[in-house]
């Protein structure tokens, strides 16, 4: 899959999921004639005449006429997806790269190279020095990163420092959670959460969710352990 672009100034409040999480697929492309064109901000939504079907896509907008064939790279194909803009769900929708643009949109307004750029990086938040949440599945940063094997697929309940906040990528907000636990050059200091609730950097907050390893999101962005399905409390 091609590395995605980052959307400017980081405006990833276009659309939100349903209450129910989304399922993805990718796919190597998806081509069809354009039958209803919708454009809003900085998307495109196309509803598609195709081999297998009628289905709506979404791109970075592009000047795309009635009656024409497009083609989208990489399209990730997203089930009930809400679109706040449009005031509408989609049962499915395709989001992906409109071949000859360069430029791809994905689902919520986001993307995966925003959870990286540069600013984005994890803030200098001071000395961080947070108390160990309490009760049998509590644990530290630390903890978490170095104990992910058996943890895996087990909820947790973690206190820490939100040192990064990046909203509504693929339907989540992203977050970097640190306790002063563990050490930057181990890597063992900084834990990725994902969670529906919202946070700002600097906010200490209790998260409890389910600790997932090995997670390859495309683009070549893999995680060895994170916590998602969270919820925050602070």
């Amino acid at each position: 899959m091609k590395v995605l672009f980052a959307i400017a100034i980081m405006l990833f409040v276009t659309s939100a999921w349903a209450a129910d999480p989304a399922t993805a697929s990718v796919s190597p492309s998806l081509t069809g004639e354009v039958l209803e064109i919708q454009d809003v901000d900085s998307y495109t939504y196309l509803r598609l005449k195709t081999k297998d079907g009628e289905t709506w896509a979404a791109v970075n907008r592009a000047p795309v006429q009635k009656g024409t064939r497009v083609t989208i790279e990489n399209p990730m194909v997203m089930n009930d997806f809400e679109s706040k803009t449009l005031n509408r769900k989609f049962d499915k929708i395709v989001f992906g790269m409109l071949a000859g643009t360069g430029a791809r949109a994905s689902g919520n307004g986001g993307d995966l190279t925003s959870l990286h750029a540069g600013v984005s990086k994890p803030v200098d938040v001071g000395d961080v020095k947070v108390a160990k949440a309490t009760g049998p599945n509590a644990r530290t940063v630390a903890e978490i990163v170095a104990k992910s094997a058996e943890l895996k697929d087990k909820t947790i309940v973690v206190r820490g420092k939100v040192v990064k906040f990046t909203p509504e990528v693929l339907g989540k907000n992203w977050l970097h959670l640190r306790d002063g636990s563990g050490s930057a050059a181990g890597n063992t200091n900084d834990v990725l959460v994902t969670t529906r609730d919202e946070a700002k950097i600097g906010d200490v907050v209790l998260v409890k969710g389910v600790v997932h390893t090995d997670q390859d999101l495309g683009s070549g962005y893999s995680y060895k352990v994170l916590i998602e399905e969270a919820t925050l409390q602070k």
